[in-house]
């Protein structure tokens, strides 16, 4: 029988991996059933998958090969396969559970999950996967346990804290405790050091996230994390799929009459979302643009800051992407051009011009004072505005 299309669904574990591979015929177009087997998740059952690949298909190279994420345990197969130029995508888990269910598969193990994988491979588009550097791939691994220390900090400093305000207290167990933040410390540090050494050891990195710091409020840790969370934006293509990777996709819930609430998904890279949550807290101190008015604008909608904070975060996100493709720096005039006038000093009467016409005031028309305004309040951190504000000038 001929085949149009190959699929093979390869489902991960710790120690073995399972695969069933699927064909669509060229008589009706339906998915036919090839075969399947289970391999070690080793070197020498990537191999031996190989093999086993080749004997079951003549066009072995045109496999498209579905992978679902399993923690860490599926990415030696992923690299391995595409050292060897074949096609492979990394599917979530949700996603492959989602059609699954979409199958009636109603039972769960390793086979099945297998036979929906490579029902998908056959029957949708999938994105190709490529493995990322040695670079990127550090730098992921660091910042990630950087993440889990400052959590385990965080935590050590809460217990000190609670045992210091109790009624006996045990001296020995308070130096314990703090011997080990201490050592946790030292160790968050021996870490931020390591990235300095991959960052000297790329110039053009190096440079490139040198530029992204330019956005006041954004530090070093923050721009490393995204970066190495989206292995330098390689996958994508625009910045939406970025912002639905990220989980900031809004997901609106209404039907006929019933509306729901409407928020952000957050079925995407939550450390990416982690490191963007202080960043969105200062450019919105720091009034920075054009993530402060955002920021205004939403509050003055929502009434809620946190509402504003996310907007902030998503637009912060979208400028790092847009700043990396074109290898630029952060220019707020740019974003802002009628703020430009105001850095410009000039000497009163000087290059001035005369009034139009059209704004002179009518003769026949008796001049009325104008009114005063109040100055418009703004939300800060600590306090909400005021509810009467001025409408704002179009200009």
């Amino acid at each position: 029988m001929k085949y149009i299309k190959y699929g093979c669904g390869i489902d991960m574990s710790k120690e073995k991996f399972d695969a069933c591979l699927y064909g669509v015929s060229t008589m009706d177009f339906s998915f036919k059933f090839i075969g399947k087997r289970k391999f070690a998740n080793t070197v020498g059952g990537f191999k031996e998958y190989i093999a086993w690949l080749k004997l079951k298909c003549a066009e072995a190279d045109k496999v498209v090969h579905v992978v679902e994420a399993t923690g860490i345990y599926h990415e030696n197969l992923a690299i391995f396969l595409d050292a060897e130029g074949l096609f492979v995508s990394v599917l979530l888990p949700n996603k492959a559970k989602k059609y699954m269910q979409s199958l009636g598969l109603r039972s769960k193990n390793d086979s099945i999950d297998a036979q929906g994988l490579a029902h998908m491979a056959c029957g949708q588009q999938h994105m190709r996967w490529s493995a990322p550097s040695q670079t990127m791939y550090q730098m992921r691994t660091i910042t990630r346990q950087m993440e889990r220390l400052s959590e385990m900090i965080t935590t050590t400093g809460n217990e000190i804290e609670a045992l210091s305000y109790g009624m006996f207290r045990n001296e020995k167990v308070l130096a314990m405790l703090k011997q080990q933040k201490e050592q946790l410390e030292a160790r968050k540090k021996a870490l931020s050091e390591l990235i300095e050494e991959l960052l000297n050891e790329d110039e053009a990195l190096a440079a490139k996230i040198e530029n992204l710091m330019s956005i006041k409020g954004v530090g070093r840790h923050t721009i490393v994390t995204i970066v190495g969370e989206t292995n330098g934006f390689e996958l994508f293509e625009n910045a939406a799929q970025l912002v639905s990777y990220a989980g900031y996709d809004v997901v609106e819930n209404q039907s006929g009459q019933h509306r729901g609430k409407t928020k952000i998904s957050k079925k995407g890279n939550r450390h990416i979302r982690r490191a963007l949550h202080f960043p969105a807290l200062n450019v919105v101190r720091w009034e920075v643009e054009p993530f402060y008015s955002l920021y205004q604008r939403i509050f003055e909608r929502r009434k809620i800051k946190m509402v504003g904070y996310v907007a902030v975060q998503k637009k912060l996100l979208v400028l790092i992407y847009a700043l990396w493709k074109r290898n630029e720096s952060f220019n707020p005039n740019h974003l802002n051009p009628h703020q430009t006038n105001n850095l410009i000093d000039k000497t009163p009467g000087e290059n001035e011009k005369e009034p139009s016409l059209v704004l002179k005031p009518s003769k026949t028309k008796k001049e009325t004072p104008k009114k005063e305004v109040a100055p418009t309040s703004r939300a800060t951190q600590d306090k909400h505005p005021s509810k009467t504000r001025s409408v704002p000038s179009l200009v």
